[in-house]
């Protein structure tokens, strides 16, 4: 089985990340994949559900294991309901990997193009987003400034280890300080010399 070519859309909590996938993902053959988005909509009973609320809680990552296995199966969910066609589909992933360990675990998977980095020098800027969209969306994991702060800690030791594990000819640095159209605007403009698929 061929691996699915993919995107990474990568960057500290609140860069606007969620923001351009959903924009991207009206573009024909891209699917956008948030794993919080995927975590958030569990059922609180079931053992991913609980797994999740246990750890965004507290501002933490979600055990790799739970996060692959939550990712294959919603993968697999929308290749038989049609919505995500891994033969002529890119793949746009947002929050996974989430680490070094959890490229290794992905690299059988898929082939990364590319990873659009949506750097933002303004802490500040990020941590008021993340709050205006915990009123907007209801997102308790978004609420707590503490929670908040501890999110960025984890993006620091952690996360941004994936950067170091891709070549650096595929990570395009994006400036996460402009408005979102202008965030979009260069984002296009490195998507459109990507071979990633046949017309």
């Amino acid at each position: 089985m061929s691996k699915i070519k993919s995107v990474l859309l990568f960057g500290a909590p609140g860069a606007g990340k969620g923001t351009q996938g959903r924009i991207l993902e009206r573009i024909p053959n891209w699917y956008y994949f948030a794993s919080g988005d995927a975590f958030r909509n569990l059922r609180p009973e079931d053992e991913l559900g609980k797994t999740f609320l246990e750890y965004s809680s507290k501002g933490e990552l979600v055990p790799d294991e739970f996060t692959i296995t939550l990712w294959q199966k919603k993968m697999e969910s929308a290749t038989v309901k049609g919505s995500f066609q891994p033969e002529h589909d890119v793949l746009l992933l947002d929050g996974i990997p989430r680490n070094a360990h959890q490229v290794e675990m992905m690299e059988e998977h898929i082939e990364i193009m590319a990873l659009l980095h949506l750097a933002c020098r303004d802490q500040q800027k990020m941590i008021d987003r993340i709050q205006r969209r915990a009123l907007i969306e209801s997102r308790l994991d978004d609420a707590n400034l503490e929670v908040i702060k501890h999110r960025f800690e984890t993006y620091e030791e952690e996360t941004r280890s994936v950067v170091d594990r891709v070549p650096d000819k595929l990570v395009h640095r994006i400036n996460a300080d402009q408005s979102p159209i202008c965030v979009l605007k260069d984002i296009l403009e490195v998507l459109a010399t990507l071979s990633v698929y046949s017309p």
